[in-house]
């Protein structure tokens, strides 16, 4: 029994390398992609630490390279989910009570794996699982993941150095305790890092843990399960299970001891979720705890003071890099008449630049959308707004699946603020511009609030002070 007060290191930021040319890390990446791409691999589940194929053999390609297959795995049935949730619940009990600075050593030794030995690997992997370019790999699956497990390291101690007060003769003593059963993390495809983090946070905190990572980033997913098991994660700590939502959901939601999910995706699939989670209330042995984060109709406001250099690149950065598909990325923008000619030439300027193609050429910024079903519904909206005359489309609106899953950062202008393309999600390269007149400002910010029922982001640019304040008033709830 240890009888120290531990400090855990002070956590600092991933460095983001640069892969200039000539540089060790670019000639690593390199050689790794290379590598990867010379093997078509057999991915397994991890359950309670052994590796399981499951039933069939579905094929991984590239979304900038479909001809290409990166390997192979499997599908879970109802059967291994249980054995999913019955692994979780045995190793419970003996990781709930390690110590907190054994915990802790697991996913601090997690990160310096990542930063060293396997940067070159994962960002590989997520450049041909997810078609990243490799910087856009290296701040996601590398730099990010590495700070959410040290930080995380950091915020556990925070959260358990919270101590009631103790009045005369009394000693008030709080414990912070896992959950009671075990967590379902369900991860989406277009950051690496969230997939690490959404099973990895609460097994720090002594939770177990069930992860369905999207079969769009099973590849890269497996690379973390990785890093986990040379990091010194227990057998049954983290099960890693390829299964398709609905038989995840008949089996996990319909447990009793389903303790908690931690989720990241789309607002439909997440309501649907809180609402299976609550018809089934009653069924569970304590109250499950929801977590989750979702995209959203994301705004730029720019004010007739703001710079029109940084209005365009703000836009051309927020909504395109990563081919649209952040749930961060700037989908609508609102930009005054008088900003608007200078705005449009920077624009168009910076997509100009923008090289589009396979992430192995480091050239290339704009890569392929994740897969077929996503390639079909962003291409659908252009479609749509080529045959529309309220509606001007002042750059790209090609795409081909010929090859790949590519589709050319697009910008809608549009006559009606209400356009179906300045309201629905569309989650790829699309940026619908209106035009308003500046002494209109007010009104468009109640236009903002007003056009769509949710954003998870929201920018202003404005060098005006009174004109930001006002902002934050109108859309203190707009995101």
């Amino acid at each position: 029994m240890s009888n120290a007060f531990f400090k855990v290191p002070i956590a600092k930021n991933e460095p983001v390398l640069s892969y200039a040319p000539g540089s060790p890390e670019k000639a690593s990446l390199k050689a790794m992609l290379k590598t990867l791409k010379s093997q078509a691999i057999d991915v397994p589940m991890t359950i309670g630490g052994k590796k399981l194929m499951g039933e069939g053999r579905n094929a991984m390609h590239p979304p900038h390279e479909l001809k290409h297959t990166l390997g192979y795995h499997g599908k879970a049935d109802a059967s291994m989910v249980k054995d999913a949730i019955k692994a979780a619940l045995e190793a419970k009990k003996g990781w709930e009570n390690m110590p907190w600075q054994d915990r802790a050593a697991i996913f601090l030794k997690a990160a310096d794996l990542l930063a060293g030995p396997y940067r070159a690997k994962m960002n590989a992997a997520t450049m041909l699982a997810q078609s990243k370019n490799a910087f856009q790999a290296e701040i996601d699956c590398v730099a990010e993941l590495c700070d959410f497990w040290r930080f995380n390291v950091q915020f556990m101690i925070d959260i358990y150095s919270q101590q009631p007060e103790s009045p005369a003769f009394t000693w008030n003593r709080m414990e912070y305790r896992a959950l009671e059963g075990f967590i379902f993390a369900l991860t989406p495809f277009n950051f690496t890092s969230i997939a690490g983090n959404l099973p990895g946070a609460p097994a720090l905190m002594g939770n177990t843990v069930v992860w369905k990572p999207a079969d769009s980033q099973i590849y890269s997913a497996a690379v973390i399960m990785e890093i986990f098991e040379e990091a010194g994660l227990p057998p049954g700590v983290i099960n890693l299970v390829f299964v398709d939502g609905k038989t995840a959901g008949e089996v996990i939601f319909s447990h009793p001891d389903f303790a908690g999910l931690h989720f990241t995706g789309s607002t439909g699939v997440f309501q649907t979720l809180w609402k299976t989670i609550g018809n089934n209330i009653a069924t569970y042995k304590s109250y499950p705890r929801i977590v989750g984060e979702t995209g959203g109709k994301d705004f730029v406001v720019a004010h007739s003071s703001a710079n029109a250099k940084q209005v365009a690149v703000a836009l051309s950065r927020g909504a395109f890099e990563f081919q649209g598909q952040k749930c961060s990325a700037a989908s609508r923008a609102y930009v005054p008449s008088n900003l608007w000619p200078d705005v449009k030439q920077y624009l168009l300027e910076d997509l100009a630049s923008m090289k589009m193609g396979n992430p192995e050429d480091f050239t290339n910024f704009i890569n392929a959308v994740i897969d077929e079903k996503a390639f079909d519904k962003i291409s659908s909206y252009i479609a749509e707004a080529k045959k529309d005359n309220t509606v001007e489309i002042i750059a790209g609106g090609n795409y081909s699946k010929a090859e790949g899953y590519f589709i050319e950062p697009t910008v809608i202008v549009a006559q009606d603020p209400k356009y179906v393309t300045m309201c629905e999600e569309i989650f790829g390269p699309v940026l619908t511009i209106y035009v308003y007149e500046p002494e209109q400002y007010e009104k468009t910010l109640e236009l903002v609030d007003s056009s769509s029922p949710y954003a998870l982001t929201g920018a202003i640019l404005s060098n005006d002070r009174y004109a930001t304040q006002l902002a934050f008033e109108k859309l203190r709830h707009a995101a």
